[in-house]
């Protein structure tokens, strides 16, 4: 049974199918959406009309959060060009990459040790930082060219920005640690 929305993401928000978007635009149709399909609205309907809804909001709900993540806008796109990620099957095999992933780790794992590891970590969380915008910036070129194969540039770019996300939660988890630890929240 349809639900009388498109299962294409971008489609449904009215979105070009492009790594860069519209947020504002995004976030507008969603909160519009959300209005429409809200469970109050229906508390009174039918069953049907009520489950409808339901499936509406959560397809509503999974496509905004697709689209509002760059990591998650960026694979969809790949998915819908083709490109089927295997992530347990995959590894990133740029040497000069790996070679930036020990060093990060390596800074990472040395934070404590530092005179002032408070620092040492905002240094850090910096330097994530400003590959992430690096990265993404990549991401964005490489997807929104004209032609719609997957590039296998624009895979490993994706791979590397989710390596580069996980070692920022891991940071910001030892950041919280260290500022609980020094009183300094």
């Amino acid at each position: 049974m349809s639900n009388g929305l498109s299962d294409n993401y971008f489609e449904l928000f009215g979105l070009a199918p492009r790594y860069r978007i519209d947020k504002n635009a995004l976030e507008e149709r969603y909160r519009a959406f959300q209005h429409r399909v809200h469970p109050d609205r229906y508390a009174s309907a039918s069953d049907q009309a009520r489950r409808v809804a339901m499936q509406q909001a959560a397809q509503i709900n999974e496509a905004y959060r697709v689209l509002r993540d760059p990591i998650a806008r960026a694979r969809y796109l790949l998915e819908q060009r083709g490109h089927v990620f295997q992530d347990q099957q995959q590894t990133h095999q740029d040497p000069e990459f790996l070679m930036e992933q020990i060093e990060l780790r390596e800074a990472l794992a040395e934070v404590r040790s530092q005179d002032d590891p408070l620092q040492s970590m905002a240094d850090l969380m910096e330097r994530i930082d400003q590959r992430v915008a690096s990265i993404t910036e990549d991401v964005a070129r490489l997807l929104d060219r004209d032609h719609a194969e997957p590039a296998a540039d624009a895979v490993a770019a994706v791979q590397r920005m989710q390596f580069l996300r996980r070692l920022s939660d891991e940071a910001s988890e030892l950041e919280v640690e260290l500022q609980e630890e020094l009183g300094d929240f």
